[in-house]
């Protein structure tokens, strides 16, 4: 009885060991060899799969594995050690051929021999329970190495029971899902999960950013508790939210496989593992199995200077209407994010004033610490003599994709210093403002430096007295748009005398509808009905469109829709306008207003056939399944036929998210008296005044005047021109998207997504009282230039996929409004030129020894021109057709 109870107990011990070896992870047999192959592979395309038209390559070797200790406490604790053998360096694409640029090379050439003789000095891994628990390397290997050899390192981490789990791998720090059949086991690695250090940045607003999806899967053919064979495949892809056309894809694959087994070197005996890796070579050391970051090093690459040389031609002012000067551009921003501040420097104080604006541009949307000490140290504030060169700087950190706070600090210790121009001074609390928005967009609003951004721009609007500081800081909450700014804002609207007034709403009109409560209604309401005061046109109207886009209620839409015949001529055909754009263009208010105009008393006859030039007009540019692009018109004309305001908007829709591409506004007031003509109602006293203002980009930039008072307008009358007044000009970085990934594989890949403008807007106020005629001009010339690059790299070798388009496009209204008789004639039209779609895609592989292989292809669009409705009554949308014109392709060596 007794000798049957010790067996049972024998047994059940055999067989609880037996099951954890099972259940756990990986087991090595005792005094085995084993002998495995092992290949990783990489190519890239543009997602259309085929391997054919895609870069890339192969490394291949034998690895052995043996295992030296075995814990005497478990079996489930084990030291490892892998060696990989006869490596070779190939081409993905086997169509290649004589092409290959690995042909007639041997792997010493290839990969260089002191990178061979590291990759063949073998590791030692850890594991528990299936796990790594060390990873040991040689001291001062080379880092991309390194993780090839934790690439294969990381395969030998797993588990054979299901579930879910964090690991820590080459990857970093991931969610792993495991899948465990009867002689297999499926590993799903969620990569958006993995917690590794990478540097990137994107564009915060998602219509101009990129999208990206990437999976991981491994499959263990599982036989005795060892691999028998272990399939690896990891994808990349990413895509422009808002062009197609630029996207790419990295497919990475691992196959490990065991080929035999042999006879092995007995254990080590010992219970410590550290003794026993010192006993084996007291060299090794303990380093992270995480994926480390390499760089390149950059042969024969020539200075900045003389990159600089080579770009400046292309960005002189008579170049930049065409794509090759915004492809230099962005091309030069990448070398700047690499340059020192004496560089950048050197190159600032020796360029020439026709050059200097484009070059500002560049090194300020390089967004580095050494571009930004480099410029603010270059440019000086308490000077007049380069505003120019003040205003694109500026201009450029509102636009910048990833501002620094160091950059903000910068700015708000600008602003309480001193200015050579006022205007200087206005622009810098503008973009302030613009960027406390940025921040917060991105979680950034508890910074530091974004809260003393926001208690100078609250604090400075509640303390303002002069008209000119409570405007500047009106703007520049219009940027920031703070919810805590909402209840001065409407002080403001409500009690604010004529520009104050309407820009403190124009300002509420940019909040989102969840800001514009009941209360804030209630303000709006009274405004447009002058409950307590009389107000402007432009400021009624203005508060009637915010509270018809945010939810109106029933008795709101119908006391504005009574309101229509009590109003004036003009303002009533510019309030029965938005009422009807409204209803045609299906906006959110449509239902609420068709519900109301079922009541007779508000849908008849006299109050829908009021008569006038005002008009508001909305249609779309482009349209399809994923995103729209709309433009809108509204013009609003006093009694006597001279312009109130017109204003243009254009907006980029993708999917939920939105983007204010550009808005010009354009304003008179106080005119009448140049045609002897009776002012409207609460615009008896106003200054003659006309003036532009655009927001670009969801960013509000410093209006611009024409003229100012009489004097000033007689004088510029008798001595200007009608040339149109820039808005804004220059170069920007719009798209900035970058994203350094590390591969399972131990490869590196880096995605770069770049989008660049030339952009020129001007407007233009025209007054005759000869022919009785004025005519607004705005003018929009833009070449933007997009370019998306992937590169796979192992330090040794490179793939890369290039892809970009391009187009250069112009924008033009005019509107004409002859007033020597009544009714008044008005001209309205809004053209696009006809303009080029370029697209290019380059493949290349390269050594770092310099030889490489490169394809390339080309092909070329013609967008009609065509003219876009501005009335109800010619809704038909502008047609974009596309004309196919040249595609070639070349490949071959560089």
């Amino acid at each position: 009885m007794i000798l049957l109870a010790v067996l049972f107990l024998c047994f059940i011990s055999s067989y609880s060991a037996s099951v954890k070896g099972h259940t756990t992870g990986l087991s090595l047999n005792n005094d085995r060899l084993y002998k495995l192959t092992y290949s990783t592979e990489v190519f890239l395309d543009r997602g259309k799969g085929k391997l054919q038209d895609s870069v890339g390559y192969r490394i291949s070797s034998n690895v052995d594995v043996v295992l030296l200790w075995r814990s005497p406490d478990g079996d489930d604790d084990q030291l490892i050690q892998i060696t990989i053998k006869d490596v070779s360096v190939e081409n993905v694409n086997q169509q290649r051929g004589e092409k290959s640029i690995f042909k007639g090379k041997n792997p010493p050439k290839i990969i260089g021999k002191e990178n061979l003789e590291a990759l063949h000095r073998p590791i030692l891994l850890h594991l528990i329970h299936g796990k790594v628990k060390g990873f040991y390397s040689y001291q001062n290997e080379p880092v991309a190495i390194e993780n090839l050899k934790r690439g294969l390192a990381s395969l030998f981490q797993m588990q054979l029971s299901s579930g879910t789990t964090n690991e820590v791998d080459i990857s970093g720090d991931c969610k792993v899902t495991y899948q465990a059949h009867q002689d297999k086991v499926i590993k799903i690695k969620a990569l958006d999960s993995c917690k590794i250090a990478r540097s990137g940045f994107t564009t915060p607003n998602q219509v101009l950013g990129v999208s990206s999806k990437a999976t991981s899967v491994t499959t263990y053919k599982i036989e005795d508790s060892f691999v028998i064979a272990v399939l690896a495949e990891e994808t990349h892809a990413f895509g422009l939210n808002f062009l197609q056309t630029i996207t790419g894809k990295i497919v990475s694959k691992q196959k490990l496989e065991l080929k035999t087994t042999e006879a092995g070197s007995r254990l080590k005996p010992g219970k410590q593992v550290a003794a026993i890796i010192k006993a084996v070579d007291s060299k090794y050391t303990a380093i992270p199995i995480v994926g480390q970051v390499f760089q390149s090093e950059c042969k024969g690459c020539p200075s900045l200077l003389k990159r600089w040389q080579s770009t400046r031609k292309h960005l002189q002012p008579d170049n930049l209407s065409k794509a090759e000067a915004v492809t230099h551009f962005l091309a030069f921003i990448q070398h700047l994010r690499t340059a020192k501040k004496e560089e950048i420097l050197q190159i600032l104080k020796t360029e020439n004033k026709e050059v200097l604006p484009q070059l500002v541009d560049a090194v300020t949307s390089a967004q580095t610490p050494d571009s930004l000490e480099a410029i603010l140290d270059f440019l000086d504030f308490k000077s007049d003599s380069s505003i120019i060169l003040q205003e694109r700087f500026l201009y450029a950190c509102g636009f910048a994709s990833h501002p620094s706070e160091e950059l903000l600090r910068a700015l708000i210790s600008k602003f309480k210093g001193s200015f050579g121009s006022d205007d200087i001074r206005e622009t810098v609390m503008i973009i302030i403002g613009a960027l406390v928005r940025k921040f917060c967009q991105n979680e950034g609003c508890k910074l530091k430096a974004v809260v003393e951004a926001k208690k100078l721009i609250l604090g400075g609007l509640e303390k303002a007295k002069k008209k000119e500081d409570i405007i500047m800081y009106l703007l520049a909450l219009k940027n920031a748009l703070l919810p805590e700014g909402i209840p001065l804002l409407l002080k403001y609207a409500e009690a604010g005398e004529g520009p104050v007034s309407h820009l403190a709403t124009t300002a509420l009109q940019r909040y989102d509808v969840p800001f514009i409560t009941d209360e804030v209604k209630k303000t709006l309401n009274r405004i447009y009905h002058q409950n307590r005061k009389i107000h402007e046109k432009t400021v009624r109207t203005t508060a009637a469109a915010v509270i018809l886009s945010s939810n109106p209620s029933y008795m709101e839409v119908k006391n504005i829709l009574l309101s229509i015949g009590e109003l004036p001529k003009e303002m009533n055909k510019y309030m029965l306008a938005v009422v009807q754009n409204i209803l045609r263009f299906e906006m959110p208010a449509s239902k609420m207003v068709r519900r109301v105009l079922k009541e007779m008393v508000i849908h008849n006859y006299d109050r829908f056939s009021k008569s006038g030039s005002s008009s508001a007009y909305t249609g779309y540019i482009e349209r399809s399944p994923h995103s729209a692009s709309t433009y809108s018109l509204d013009i609003l004309y006093s009694g006597s036929g001279i312009l109130r305001r017109s204003n243009m908007n254009i907006f980029q829709y993708i999917r939920n998210s939105e983007l204010h591409g550009s808005q010009v506004v354009i304003e008179a007031q106080g005119l009448e008296a140049l045609i002897a003509a009776t002012p409207d109602e609460g615009e008896e006293n106003l200054d003659s005044y006309a003036g532009m203002s655009a927001i670009l980009f969801d960013v509000q930039l410093r209006p611009v005047t024409f003229f100012n008072g009489y004097s000033d307008l007689m004088s510029k009358m008798l001595s200007t021109s009608s040339d149109p007044v820039s808005v804004v000009k220059g170069l920007i970085l719009l798209i900035d998207h970058s994203q350094e990934l590390q591969l399972q594989s131990g490869l590196k890949s880096n995605i770069e997504v770049q989008g660049g403008l030339a952009i020129d807007i001007s407007g233009a106020l025209e007054f005759s009282l000869w022919y009785r005629e004025s005519k607004t001009r705005v003018k929009n010339r833009v070449t933007m230039v997009i370019i998306g690059d992937i590169t796979v790299d192992a330090s040794f070798v490179k793939a890369g996929l290039e892809t970009s388009a391009e187009t250069e496009a112009g924008l033009e209204f005019i509107s004409t409004v002859q007033f020597s008789q009544y009714p008044f004639l008005v001209c309205m039209q809004m053209d696009k030129d006809e303009a080029p779609f370029r697209q290019f895609e380059t493949k290349y592989e390269r050594l770092s020894t310099g030889r490489g292989y490169v394809s390339r292809r080309r092909k070329e669009s013609l967008l009609a021109g065509c003219e876009f409705p501005l009335h109800r009554e010619n809704s038909e949308m502008c047609n974009a057709v596309f004309a196919p014109q040249l595609e070639s392709t070349s490949s071959g060596w560089f």
